[in-house]
């Protein structure tokens, strides 16, 4: 199985696309100036204890309170608070932790207020973004993670991901890892670790140490909520936790965040450094290598998948359901039973791609196309299985009720990607009625007038739908040309597939639109 990885960078957003063997699988989309992502690690203050709910809120620096329960404390916090409190109060070098003396694990049947206080400093660690009207969820059993590696402050245990299925590689990362760690850190063992040697782990476990230590020695500097340690880059954290050896290429049109992830490469899997590579086109580069022409199909209320068989996809505040529709399938001459069977198992692999793709989490309730051979249901059941085991994101599966019902459950920890297709037609506004087009290209140059004459802008770029740029870039004396010489100045024009035929936007020497 092939792998790339398509990262489209504008001014005011970061869009990551995974492909596996060219297909469109996972599209994260990350604001420049994200805050509050899964990961990052905040000195924040306790708002207000809710014995009831055995939970607190806590100001972490969002619109919303984030909420942090019981349960989510982690069986050191007491060692955790002494060490905040120490950081915090300290006069000199900030206490180690292999030094520390680890305080009793707080009682798991235990209440809030007998370990939080009003206006108490906390460290905790985002669990979920925020989502609809909530704020984030909170942990304060802290994690870093790492290529291969997981550090945990205050654990002082090894665990290996259950996932590696030899006894013998798994009893020799655990003896390894119990060798090289520091003293009151606890380490999970990630499934990449598989076959690594000492000197890979032990670099990496030195580096997770160090900038846990190093967040810390201005931890008493700055206001309150604050963040302390950041979570990677959405770009990098896809690149950590997805990189193997089906990585063929990871295209990405920006300089800067091409360098980065070099680099990023280079300390993670130096050997894949050749992948990343800059894109150059002149094209979007979504457009040039088929990203948004699949996120055109994938994205919506209907989507069909084989021989006229589709998904309806519908949302609610407490679930997600999906309808299978067999759609002119059912003309076919196959008799029924087979023909479901055959529409499911098709079915099964889109439903688990959707999910990936959508970052649905929550309940989802998938109605199958009715079987009557029990054999059917279970093979449709293990199909499913077998599709979602690519999904890194934790879920539980269970088999068909009787009434073809299938029941999912996928962890949500950040907003679910909702990317609407269908929109009102912004050359009409709903009327049904458009301007004559025959006005397009006088329309642009009134523009062009007043941006030149008027704004002062010297350097333009008008993107325009194929069919558009073909027009203006025809001729011995194109119209582009003819622009030229009236307004003395060279204006590029560059054809965009995803634009409807009468859209047009400027934009200037930075690549940013131009807002009239």
């Amino acid at each position: 199985m092939s792998t790339e990885l398509v990262i489209d960078v504008t001014p005011s957003e970061i869009a990551i696309a995974l492909l596996e063997n060219k297909q469109l699988v996972e599209l994260n989309k990350e604001k420049r100036n994200l805050q509050f992502a899964v990961g990052d690690i905040y000195l924040a203050k306790v708002k207000r204890i809710m014995p009831g709910l055995n939970a607190a809120f806590v100001d972490v620096g969002y619109d919303k309170d984030a909420f942090l329960h019981y349960l989510d404390l982690g069986p050191q916090f007491r060692t955790l608070n002494k060490f905040v409190k120490s950081s915090l109060s300290r006069k000199g070098k900030a206490p180690t932790i292999p030094r520390m003396k680890i305080e009793p694990d707080i009682d798991k049947n235990g209440k809030i207020t007998d370990v939080l206080k009003s206006g108490q400093l906390v460290l905790v660690q985002i669990a979920k973004e925020p989502i609809s009207t909530k704020g984030p969820r909170l942990s304060s059993e802290i994690s870093i993670a790492g290529r291969n590696l997981v550090l945990i402050p205050f654990a002082d245990k090894v665990s290996v991901s259950q996932k590696i299925e030899s006894p013998e590689e798994k009893k020799r990362l655990k003896k390894l890892v119990e060798s090289i760690k520091p003293k009151n850190y606890g380490v999970i063992v990630r499934t990449v670790a598989e076959g690594k040697k000492v000197a890979v782990l032990d670099t990496e476990l030195r580096s997770l140490v160090r900038k846990w230590e190093t967040a810390f020695e201005k931890i008493t500097h700055g206001n309150v909520p604050r963040l302390v340690i950041s979570e990677l880059n959405r770009t990098s954290a896809v690149l950590r936790d997805v990189l193997n050896g089906s990585f063929n290429h990871v295209y990405v049109n920006e300089d800067t965040i091409y360098r980065e992830l070099k680099d990023y490469i280079n300390t993670i899997a130096p050997e894949k450094e050749k992948i990343v590579k800059l894109f150059e086109g002149n094209q979007p580069i979504f457009d040039q290598l088929g990203v948004d022409k699949q996120i055109k199909s994938s994205f919506g209320k209907t989507v069909s998948f084989k021989s006229g068989a589709y998904l309806i996809i519908e949302h609610t505040e407490a679930l997600h359901v999906i309808d299978v529709n067999s759609g002119n399938r059912s003309k076919l001459g196959e008799d029924q039973e087979s023909n479901a069977l055959e529409v499911n198992l098709a079915a099964a692999k889109e439903i688990a791609r959707q999910l990936r793709l959508r970052d649905m989490g929550g309940i989802i309730v998938v109605d199958f196309i009715d079987m009557h051979n029990a054999e059917n249901k279970q093979r449709v059941y293990e199909k499913m299985k077998e599709a979602m085991a690519a999904d890194r994101t934790k879920h539980n599966i269970l088999p068909l009720s009787k009434f073809g019902l299938m029941q999912i459950t996928r962890q949500r920890v950040r907003p679910e990607l909702n990317i609407k297709i269908n929109e009102k037609c912004p050359t009409c506004k709903g009327s049904g009625e458009i301007g004559p087009s025959v006005l397009l290209v006088d329309d642009i140059e009134n523009h062009i007038s007043f941006l030149i004459n008027e704004a002062n802008y010297k350097k333009l770029t008008l993107k325009v739908h194929p069919y558009v740029a073909g027009y203006l870039n025809q001729g011995l004396i194109s119209t582009k040309c003819k622009w030229f010489f009236k307004f003395k100045k060279r204006i590029k024009v560059e054809a965009v597939n995803s634009y409807h035929f009468l859209e047009f936007h400027f934009f200037d020497k930075n690549g940013e639109i131009i807002k009239e």
